[in-house]
């Protein structure tokens, strides 16, 4: 009985060690693919294991937004198999005190990064099992300690390619940090008697339409229902920039060409949009933790 016991936390320890080492890596930045800054990254990892699968998130974050890399991850993550490692690389404070870690979902994922307001969102939606800071004096490539200014080169790449690869486990990436992150502030959505608020999360950048973080079960508490007009005040830093009547639709095509609408997006949250038109270049709406909506059901 010993035996099959031992045998059988030994064959436990594989399984779970194995859940980091798919070979998948996922990369995110803020560098654009202009110049090199990707496929250097990409090399890196290539050197750990040319048996790595590597692919791209996005790399046309607006330049030291850590809000729209917080939500790329929120969009994407859940999507990939679990002990996928994401690699995102948002860093406007790369070479000062700000820690790099590595955090490893509930749902088994792996996002290495600064620990700068990037994991916001994902700590909320998948939870914490584990935060590891990323210990340079080993998971750094070699050579590469006069660098400052590079580490999505020289130590995210090369750390998450040597934990997907199984050239490292969870444990060696580096210590055991509280299981908590730094947090952008932004208004989670809430429903106060017959008014919801939330937060413009994201910008459908290819149409300008307008994706707030109020959530179909939050939306559907109101009892839309096709047809009726919804009130929409949207914010920038508490104050109001544009008042929305519009109604709620099923399809696009439910309005005339450059009439607004409301709508579920594919992520099932409240949405703003103009029929084949731009809502947020029309209207000068950003998104971000400073960008709020309150919402009501219009009286009339």
């Amino acid at each position: 009985m010993r035996k099959l016991l031992l045998i059988f936390f030994i064959l436990l320890s594989f399984s779970n060690l194995s859940i980091a080492q798919n070979k998948i890596v996922v990369f995110q930045s803020d560098f654009g693919l202009k110049d090199g800054a990707v496929s250097a990254m990409k090399g890196v990892a290539m050197g750990v294991s040319p048996d790595l699968k590597l692919y791209d998130l996005t790399h046309e974050i607006p330049a030291y937004n850590i809000w729209e890399a917080a939500y790329r991850l929120e969009q994407t993550v859940r999507y990939w198999p679990a002990g996928t490692v994401f690699v995102s690389v948002v860093d406007p404070g790369v070479g000062t005190t700000r820690k790099s870690v590595v955090l490893e979902t509930k749902s088994g994922h792996y996002i290495v990064t600064p620990n700068n307001g990037t994991l916001t969102l994902i700590a909320e939606s998948l939870g914490i099992d584990e935060i590891r800071e990323i210990d340079e004096a080993v998971n750094r490539r070699k050579d590469s300690q006069k660098s400052y200014t590079f580490h999505g080169r020289d130590v995210y790449a090369f750390t998450g390619a040597r934990l997907a690869a199984g050239v490292i486990s969870f444990e060696q990436v580096g210590s055991l940090l509280p299981k908590n992150v730094v947090s952008l502030p932004y208004q989670k959505p809430t429903l106060t008697g017959k008014t919801i608020k939330g937060n413009i999360a994201i910008l459908d950048v290819q149409y300008g339409n307008v994706w707030t973080n109020v959530t179909d079960s939050v939306f559907s508490q109101l009892k839309p229902k096709y047809g009726e007009v919804f009130h929409t005040i949207i914010y920038h830093n508490n104050k109001p920039v544009y008042t929305a009547d519009a109604p709620y639709c099923q399809t696009f095509g439910a309005v005339a060409k450059g009439k607004p609408l409301v709508y579920l997006n594919s992520l099932l949250q409240y949405s703003l949009a103009l029929n084949q038109g731009n809502f947020a270049a029309t209207y000068h709406i950003g998104s971000g933790s400073g960008w709020s909506v309150v919402i009501t059901k219009n009286p009339k």
